[in-house]
């Protein structure tokens, strides 16, 4: 009787143990399941305050930064605080003189696909004093609709029909080009609010 009584008293807070680890991993796992997945970190540096007193010339530096970075203005509107430029072709490995592709992967993939991009500034007042300057670059990757005759010959005779003789020759694509959205371009961004903050 007693030689049980003390089995049971041993193997009773290894139980105990084991219970309370098991709860805490189920704890965990779940406090781990309701909290989801982590967020995405928010993008900095687009977006700067300074003092309104200096919009004047900020907005002419702004400008001049634009040309800089081979960006040319499309619409100036101080009314409205907004600077728009025209789309422009991102810059490829063998153009290292255009500082429009920043890094190393946005000029390799520059290279490898067409891109374009298009900057807009803006500048808002924001309290008594103050006003906000934010930078936002979209990005387009073009999509072709078919196939481009890149060279005379491939446009002007066909292989499959070469008794007939088409004169106008159509060199280039078939078609229009298409753009789709590929969202913003963050390091050119902060490069562009950097110059413009910093007066260079």
């Amino acid at each position: 009787m007693l030689k049980g009584t003390q089995q049971k008293s041993y193997h009773r807070p290894f139980r105990t143990v084991v219970l309370r680890r098991w709860l805490l991993a189920c704890c965990a796992m779940c406090s781990g399941c309701l909290s989801g997945p982590p967020k995405a970190p928010a993008v900095g540096g687009s977006v700067i305050q300074v003092s309104a007193e200096v919009r004047d010339s900020l907005w002419e530096h702004a400008v001049v930064v634009l040309h800089r970075n081979h960006f040319q203005v499309a619409r100036e509107s101080k009314l409205e605080g907004v600077i728009e430029t025209q789309y422009r072709g991102g810059s490829n490995l063998l153009e290292p003189w255009h500082p429009d592709s920043v890094g190393l992967a946005n000029r390799l993939e520059s290279t490898l696909q067409s891109i374009r991009r298009r900057v807009n500034v803006s500048m808002q007042s924001s309290g008594p004093g103050l006003m906000t300057v934010s930078v936002r670059v979209d990005k387009e990757i073009e999509d072709l609709p078919g196939l481009a005759a890149n060279y005379e010959g491939g446009a002007t005779f066909q292989e499959s029909q070469p008794f007939t003789r088409d004169l106008d020759q159509v060199v280039g694509q078939t078609g229009p080009s298409r753009w789709l959205s590929s969202g913003r371009d963050p390091l050119l961004e902060q490069q562009l609010l950097g110059q413009i903050q910093s007066g260079r």
